[in-house]
């Protein structure tokens, strides 16, 4: 696996590359979180034999912070389309998990084309969420002190001996680099309105796509922060 720095239009990411098979895969992390989420996948999936990409969103990880970027799905959406051109990625399987899989699957309704497929991972926007999940969300962003980071990490993973120290120390310095606090305020405005978050949502869109485009969904049975129901309804309205 390598690592470099990446310039998408005026803003700068972070990427992580694993193999070098014909087909693409691009990896989209969910909020709050950055590339480094899918290393055991990359090696996995590059060792199965395909070319793997993460890459840190905006306001998060390495990326370029601030309040400079339109934070919110069809920005990112964006962001990801343009990262593709840029490295020369004519077409990819796009894997997000939580509002990754929101991500992706709002580029494949506004971009089809570049779209092999689609891998939603206890994805959000398939279907409204309703204000009380989205002021919680909005919340949810703005902890980034030591211990709400560690209480965030705790929450999300299933193996809690999968979180150390050091993980937490980390998370807690990059949530707090600079520009980190403009950017989570912008998320956490874009989550709470309710012009935002649930106006971006694409499940009828990607229901509608002609032709369609293959779609795996991946659901833990405990799934704390989207619920398997979440899924099960997910996967009869597609």
């Amino acid at each position: 696996m390598i690592t470099y720095p990446f310039g998408v239009g005026s803003t700068r990411t972070r990427v992580l590359e694993a193999g070098k098979g014909e087909h693409a895969l691009v990896f989209i992390h969910g909020l709050g979180a950055r590339a480094d989420r899918w290393r055991p996948n990359l090696d996995a999936l590059a060792s199965a034999g395909y070319r793997c990409y993460a890459l840190d969103l905006p306001g998060h990880g390495f990326a370029d912070k601030g309040s400079g970027f339109p934070y919110g799905v069809p920005g990112y959406a964006g962001f990801v389309g343009e990262f593709m051109e840029r490295a020369s990625i004519r077409e990819a399987g796009l894997v997000g998990t939580s509002l990754g899989g929101h991500i992706a699957a709002y580029l494949a309704c506004e971009r089809p084309g570049p779209v092999r497929a689609l891998v939603l991972v206890g994805s959000t926007g398939l279907a409204r969420i309703g204000a009380d999940a989205r002021r919680a969300i909005g919340q949810n962003i703005l902890d980034t002190t030591r211990d709400g980071i560690e209480r965030k990490l705790k929450y999300v993973l299933s193996d809690q001996a999968l979180i150390t120290e050091e993980w937490v120390d980390e998370e807690y310095r990059i949530n707090n680099s600079p520009g980190a606090g403009e950017a989570f305020t912008r998320l956490s405005e874009y989550a709470t309105d309710e012009a935002g978050l649930d106006r971006d949502t694409v499940g009828p869109r990607l229901a509608g796509l002609a032709p369609p485009i293959p779609i795996l969904l991946v659901w833990g049975a405990d799934d704390a922060v989207v619920p398997l129901t979440v899924g099960e309804e997910a996967r009869a309205a597609l």
